[in-house]
């Protein structure tokens, strides 16, 4: 790609995720299912549709994310564009159980595909714009989800439309998302997958190593295929000298996947919470304004984070734990209250936590790690997170096990957070007494070589992610 044809992917790619995440009738999604239209009990939806949900994502999930990389990308974002409609479509028009079971699984298909719209970008735009690209595509999914959340509030609270009809513009919103899908230009490599003459050396060597293969390079720099190959050959690939030389990696890869199952069950479930305490079909509903709320917050937050100065070396943990503690707070909120506007409250803050804190760990992450690397982390990491979230839903959701009610399901939600905090409050603790004391041995003992090293450690962290990649 050359570095004029940046512009042109990254614009397409945002309208689709504008589009893609404008979901107007989303927030809306529990009263629409339990109204009239569908006529399903909160019980059928808490403890039998909405497992289904998670079963089905874990099982797209890995097959998924090889075949996104396999396939180019492209391909895979047409197919969510294509499935984000049929989701609409039986939403619509599909009456009974059955079609409800199989919007599930349908949907299921659009969430594990969602890794296709970042990893695209990284396989047809020089390296140089990978920070700004990530910047418009973040922005359009924020912009288009909160613009979808306002409008669904303001059409049933000042327009007073019928859910039907807000499912409708719904699906006329997707579709224009999966007729731009087509006009993304098709990436001539792939990330993971490359071609190589020399298949049997670099197979040995992914089986001592049990990781991707490395590119082959001749004595002149270039790849033993038909293509140049842009990164030497250990700065693409993760390495176990990735992980021992950034040891706290997996602190935040830990927290990553632990608090993310957590989140995850937390929005599923939210709006049966808020029909618990003030029903839908009785009295005014304002979950897409505080879902827009959420998501500016949310934003807020997380554009903060590159303001604040901090080492989050030695601090980031400890902020782990303490924000958890935070969001462990509010769903316990959310669990007790019987004010739904103490709830919204209580969610607010619980998801503007968890965005402040997912911002910081990806940083953390990807400055530590290659771009290749970082997106295979990616892929663990949420494969972790939705392994633990199937666990708890088979064990306290679903029907076939505990089969819990909405309230006693928060309160576990919010103990299960209570633990996250406590084990990285103390591991954060324990980590800043280890740097303060060592750095006082440090400066007691030789001043100039402390400066020294503790410079080569920031670039070797920071800086030389950057070198790889020019």
């Amino acid at each position: 790609t050359r570095k004029g044809d940046w512009a042109y992917p990254t614009t397409v790619l945002s309208l689709y995720g504008f589009f893609a995440n404008c979901r107007v009738a989303e927030p809306f999604l529990t009263p629409y299912l339990i109204g009239p239209h569908k006529n399903i009990s909160g019980e059928v939806l808490n403890n039998y549709l909405f497992p289904i949900w998670t079963y089905s994502y874990l099982a797209f999930l890995f097959p998924v994310f090889l075949l996104t990389d396999f396939l180019r990308y492209k391909p895979l974002i047409v197919v969510q564009g294509l499935f984000l409609v049929t989701n609409y479509i039986l939403l619509c028009f599909a009456p009974g159980l059955p079609a409800m079971t199989f919007l599930q699984v349908n949907y299921a298909v659009v969430t594990s595909t969602e890794v296709a719209y970042f990893s695209y970008i990284y396989s047809v735009i020089p390296v140089e714009h990978y920070q700004r690209a990530t910047g418009y595509l973040r922005s359009a999914m924020l912009v288009g989800y909160t613009f979808g959340a306002s409008l669904g509030q303001v059409l049933v609270s000042l327009a007073g439309m019928n859910y039907f009809y807000i499912n409708t513009i719904t699906l006329g919103i997707v579709s224009m998302a999966f007729l731009i899908s087509f006009w993304l230009p098709m990436p001539q490599r792939s990330m993971f997958f490359k071609v190589k003459k020399d298949a049997a050396v670099h197979l040995q060597s992914q089986q001592e190593a049990h990781r991707p293969e490395e590119p082959v390079m001749d004595k002149d720099g270039a790849g033993a295929g038909s293509e140049k190959m842009e990164h030497n050959v250990n700065s693409g690939w993760c390495s176990r000298e990735n992980y021992k030389s950034a040891e706290h990696v997996i602190y935040w890869s830990l927290w990553w996947a632990l608090a993310t199952s957590g989140y995850v069950q937390v929005f599923n479930y939210i709006q049966l919470m808020w029909d618990h305490i003030e029903p839908s079909a009785t009295s005014s509903i304002y979950n897409g304004g505080v879902e827009a709320v959420c998501s500016l917050v949310g934003a807020a937050a997380a554009f903060s984070v590159g303001y604040i100065k901090v080492t989050w070396a030695v601090w980031g943990e400890l902020a782990l734990g303490l924000f958890s503690a935070v969001g462990a707070g509010a769903v316990f909120l959310m669990a007790l209250t019987s004010s739904i506007w103490a709830c919204y409250a209580g969610y607010v803050l619980f998801k503007s936590c968890y965005m402040l804190l997912i911002t910081i760990t990806t940083f953390q992450i990807a400055a530590n790690l290659s771009m290749e690397c970082y997106a295979l982390t990616f892929g663990i990491n949420t494969f972790i997170a939705l392994s633990l979230q199937t666990i708890i839903t088979a064990t306290v959701v679903d029907e076939a096990a505990l089969g819990l009610d909405i309230v006693t399901q928060f309160i576990i939600y919010g103990s299960y957070y209570a633990v996250i905090s406590v084990l990285f409050l103390t591991r954060g603790t324990y980590t800043a007494y280890v740097n303060h004391h060592s750095r006082k041995t440090e400066e007691n003992g030789d001043g100039e070589k402390t400066e020294v090293r503790l410079e080569v450690s920031h670039y070797s962290s920071v800086h030389l992610w950057i070198l790889q990649h020019s």
